[in-house]
C-alpha cells in the first residue's frame, strides 16, 4: 500500500503508526491527546485506534487557534505571568498513572505574528515554571509521549504557496507520510529498520568517547565540548516500565548533551525557526564559555533576543543532534516550517534545558549532579537548525585524536 492509496485507510495507518510505534499505548494506560480544531477527523480515528490497543481512558484537550491568537491579543498583561494550577495538576496526574501523552500539530507557522513578544515568553517561563514535573518526565523519559504532525489550511499556505489552493493540502499530506514511512508496504517494520540505522549510528559515536565537536560552514565556526559520561541516543526511547515509544515522528537524528559552559565560538542558522507563532529566521549566535553574548537576526532578532532572556539556561545549549543533509526530509527540498520536520532535515541545536538521559545515569543524578556534571537546566528547550551541504565536524578523542564525523553535510565515518 502506497501513499496514493484511500484516504480513510491512509489515514487509519497514520492514527495506527502513531499509537502503536509512537506512544505505543499498552493495556490500562491512559492516554492524553492534545490537538488543535480542524484534526478531529484524524482525533477520533486516533482515539478509535488507542482503545483497540488497549487504553484505559482518553482525554483529548482541544484548543482553537483563533481564540489563542484573541487570548494574546486582548487578555490582561498579569495573565501571562500565571499558569492554571487545575491544568498543571492534570499534567501532574499523566505523569502519576503512568499515562501517555501525544500532541497533534497543525500549526499556523504565522499564528502570533505581530503580537507582543513579552507576552509570550512571559507565559513561555510561567507555564514551564507550572508543569515543571510533567517536563522533567519527559525529559527522563518517565512516560511515553509522542509528537505527529497533519496540515491545516494555513500551514500548507505557508509550505507551498506556489502552488493552486486546492493542491497545497494533498502536497503537503504527501509529504508527511513520506517522512513517517507510511509510503513502505510495512511502515513498522520500515521503522524498526530505520531506528536499527540510527542506534548504530548511535554506538559508533558513543564507542568514540568524544571531548569535543567542532563545526565549521559559512559563517559557522564553533567547538562544543562533551562530558566522558555523555551518551549519544536516538528518538527511539524506553520508559522504566520497559515500554518502547519513539518522541518524534519522523525523526532522522542522534544526539546528545553538551558540557553547559563547554561553547564557544559563532554559529549560523540555515533555515527559519518557527517558534510560537513567529518565524526567526538568519540569525546568529556567538558563544563565550557556553553563553550566548550576542545575537543577530534578519527576521525576528527581538523575540530570539527575549527568548535567550526567559531565565538563566535559556542562554546556553542543551542539545547537540547530527542528522546528514542527506536525509529523506531535507532531499525532499521542502521547508516546513514546523520544528518536528525541519530539525530533521538537518544538524541542529537547542537552546535550553538538556535531556538527563544523555549522560551515563542520568536518570538518577540530583540536581547538584546534574549541575555539577554541566547539564543545563531553563524552562526553555528550542531547536535550531545549522546543519548544510557545506558543513564539516570533526571528533576530538579523549587522546588527543581528530576525528572526520561530517564531511560537506554528510557521515564522514
Amino acid at each position: 500500500m502506497t501513499i496514493h492509496s484511500n484516504p480513510e485507510e491512509r489515514l487509519k495507518r497514520y492514527a495506527e503508526l502513531a499509537i502503536k510505534v509512537g506512544v505505543n499505548v499498552q493495556p490500562g494506560q491512559p492516554l492524553w491527546i492534545s490537538a488543535p480544531l480542524g484534526t478531529e477527523t484524524f482525533v477520533r480515528i486516533v482515539v478509535k485506534e488507542a482503545y483497540l490497543a488497549g487504553a484505559k481512558n482518553v482525554h483529548v484537550q482541544w484548543y482553537d487557534e483563533e481564540i489563542l491568537r484573541t487570548h494574546y491579543e486582548l487578555a490582561p498583561e498579569e495573565t501571562f505571568y500565571e499558569y492554571p494550577s487545575w491544568l498543571a495538576a492534570a499534567h501532574e496526574w499523566v505523569v502519576d498513572h503512568k499515562g501517555a501523552f501525544l500532541q497533534i500539530e497543525a500549526n499556523d507557522p504565522d499564528l502570533l505574528k505581530g503580537i507582543d513578544s513579552d507576552r509570550i515568553l512571559n507565559f513561555e517561563k510561567a507555564s514551564g515554571d507550572a508543569l515543571d514535573r510533567f517536563y522533567e518526565a519527559i525529559e527522563k523519559d518517565q512516560i511515553s509521549w509522542s509528537i505527529v504532525a497533519i496540515p491545516s489550511q494555513k500551514w500548507a499556505d505557508k509550505v507551498f504557496p506556489e502552488l493552486p489552493e486546492k493542491e497545497r493540502i494533498p502536497s503537503l499530506w504527501n509529504r508527511i507520510f513520506t517522512s513517517v514511512r507510511l509510503d513502505q508496504e510495512d511502515p513498522v517494520m520500515a521503522w524498526k529498520t530505520h531506528i536499527e540505522t540510527l542506534t548504530n549510528k548511535a554506538s559508533d559515536l558513543n564507542s568514540l568517547k568524544l571531548k569535543s565537536l567542532h563545526y565549521e560552514s559559512e559563517g559557522t565556526d564553533l567547538t562544543v565540548e562533551l562530558h566522558e559520561d555523555h551518551l549519544w541516543l536516538t528518538g527511539a526511547s524506553i520508559t522504566p516500565q520497559g515500554t518502547h515509544f519513539i518522541a518524534n515522528m519522523p525523526t532522522e537524528e542522534v544526539y546528545t548533551v553538551p558540557i553547559k559552559s563547554g561553547v564557544n565560538g559563532t554559529v549560523k542558522s540555515t533555515k527559519p525557526l518557527a517558534y510560537n507563532g513567529n518565524v526567526i529566521d538568519d540569525f546568529t549566535l556567538t558563544f563565550v564559555d557556553g553563553e550566548i553574548i550576542k545575537v543577530t537576526a534578519r527576521e525576528g532578532e527581538e523575540i530570539l533576543k527575549k527568548l535567550i532572556l526567559t531565565d538563566e539556561g535559556a542562554a546556553y545549549l542543551g542539545e547537540v543532534a547530527l542528522v546528514p543533509h542527506r536525509s529523506p526530509i531535507s532531499d525532499s527540498g521542502v521547508l516546513f516550517f514546523n520544528t518536528l520536520f525541519d530539525e530533521n532535515a538537518s544538524n541542529h541545536l537547542a537552546i535550553g534545558s538538556s535531556y538527563p538521559t544523555c549522560m551515563k545515569d542520568g536518570n538518577i543524578l540530583s540536581d547538584e549532579e546534574r549541575e555539577e556534571m554541566g547539564l543545563n537546566e531553563s524552562v526553555v528547550h528550542e531547536d535550531f537548525m545549522i546543519g548544510s551541504a557545506q558543513m564539516n565536524i570533526d571528533g576530538v578523542c579523549r587522546d588527543g585524536k581528530r576525528v572526520p564525523i561530517f564531511r560537506n553535510g554528510n557521515w564522514a565515518f
